[in-house]
């Protein structure tokens, strides 16, 4: 099949709220994860290695970041061979109201669709991390004939509960549909095994245009794909269900939803794993990103009396200077400066993050642009951290500038103070 003949529409207009307050000032695709990378690059990353060169990317909460990250990094196309990645926001083209869900997001844009005639189109989320050739699914969706394609990850049954479940027959054709079931469909042959399904799609285009100007026509339809446009399709048309294939190449199938902050803490901790469950390293699957125009990252202050900069078992992206400081487990995203006499451990701290001299954190994610003043405690006195932070189930602390008015945004002269305090030389705790 010709890949130039396909449309990609990548929906990242999710407002992510069981992220907050990491999304109060950014969309869920645009949260950062693993050091440089936002969440969506992962799904584009997938689209270019897949040889998909025509996307359309829908957004709608926050966009200002999210579009700034596109425009910046993700200009890997060309326009004169007919590619383009390009932003689709809410036009009203055809109501008043934004976007009511997946599949609304998608009928709103039918024009522009429409416009590129595309003979297949493949509908993702720009909110997962996981590695999916695409190619591979599209073949599997001519060969089979299918009017619509989705894919499917094993779970066990005992966690299906927090998927979108498909039940299928022998030969893989989707026979039903079920939204967060208490006794899910088994998979046959595997009867301790469910089929979730990855929100991933794809569709002939006049099979779906039908079925979305069906829905959007029905007062009673929440406009989703899982909910409503698939379980229409099931009874009409041939709809088959795509085994994932894993790209990441490890014993376990790697997919997540990373929909809440302790699972975002979770599989951030994972990549600083000798053997991590995500790859981030192999070359044969490059995962791109905006890089910003930032010098190596640099350890100082190897003094008598004063600790060398020291990273241990941990990610620490361009730009980053640690003085004289230990950091353990942890991640350290572009230009972040942590001071000297510092104690990080088990944290990701975000962009342009400053860490003043004797801070010490523990199990937090601190969040862009944030000053860490002098002799801070994060993440050792849980009633004190749940006073002035959010605090997640599992005791992850998450510090913002909105939170505390001892942790606040940086400024010039706080820069001058910590650099002219290291420069001078070792000091007794504040």
């Amino acid at each position: 099949m010709d890949l130039d003949d396909i449309l990609v529409i990548l929906l990242a207009g999710g407002a992510g709220e069981r992220l907050a307050p990491l999304t109060q000032e950014r969309a869920k695709p645009a949260v950062y994860f693993g050091g440089p990378y936002r969440i969506i690059d992962f799904t584009l990353s997938n689209c270019i290695n897949s040889g998909l060169r025509r996307i359309f990317i829908a957004t709608q909460y926050k966009s200002l970041s999210l579009n700034r990250h596109i425009r910046m990094g993700w200009s890997v196309v060309s326009e004169e061979l007919g590619e383009f990645i390009e932003i689709l926001p809410p036009q009203k083209r055809v109501g008043e109201h934004w976007y009511l869900g997946t599949a609304d997001a998608v009928y709103q844009n039918l024009y522009s669709i429409q416009d590129e005639a595309p003979s297949h189109i493949i509908v993702l989320s720009g909110d997962h991390v996981y590695k999916m050739d695409y190619s591979k699914m599209l073949r599997f969706h001519v060969e089979r004939n299918a009017d619509a394609t989705l894919a499917g990850i094993e779970v066990p049954r005992s966690e299906a509960s927090r998927f979108g479940i498909v039940s299928v027959d022998e030969d893989g054709r989707v026979i039903g549909f079920q939204e967060k079931p208490t006794d899910p469909a088994r998979v046959p042959g595997a009867p301790g095994v469910a089929l979730a399904s990855m929100g991933i799609y794809i569709f002939r285009t006049d099979v779906l245009v039908r079925a979305l100007e069906e829905d959007a026509v029905r007062p009673d339809s929440q406009h989703d794909f899982g909910r409503n446009i698939i379980p229409s399709l099931i009874q009409k048309a041939p709809v088959f269900c795509y085994r994932f294939y894993d790209e990441n190449k490890k014993a376990a199938k790697y997919w997540r939803d990373i929909g809440t902050l302790d699972a975002y803490y979770e599989a951030s901790m994972d990549l600083c794993q000798v053997n991590p469950e995500f790859n981030l390293y192999d070359p044969e699957w490059p995962l791109r990103t905006y890089q910003p125009q930032a010098p190596p990252a640099k350890f100082v202050f190897a003094e008598e009396r004063r600790r060398c900069g020291q990273a241990l078992d941990s990610i620490i992206s361009g730009g980053c200077i640690i003085s004289g400081s230990r950091v353990s487990g942890s991640i350290l995203c572009p230009n972040v400066r942590v001071h000297s006499f510092c104690d990080i451990e088990q944290s990701i701290l975000m962009p342009g993050v400053r860490v003043g001299r004797h801070a010490r954190i523990r199990r937090a994610i601190v969040d862009r642009d944030v000053l860490i003043p002098r002799g801070a405690l994060i993440g050792f006195d849980p009633a004190e951290d749940r006073r002035r932070h959010t605090v997640t189930e599992n005791g992850v602390v998450v510090v913002t500038a909105l939170d505390d008015p001892l942790v606040g945004p940086i400024t010039q002269e706080a820069l001058r103070a910590e650099a002219d305090a290291d420069r001078s030389g070792p000091a007794p705790a504040a």
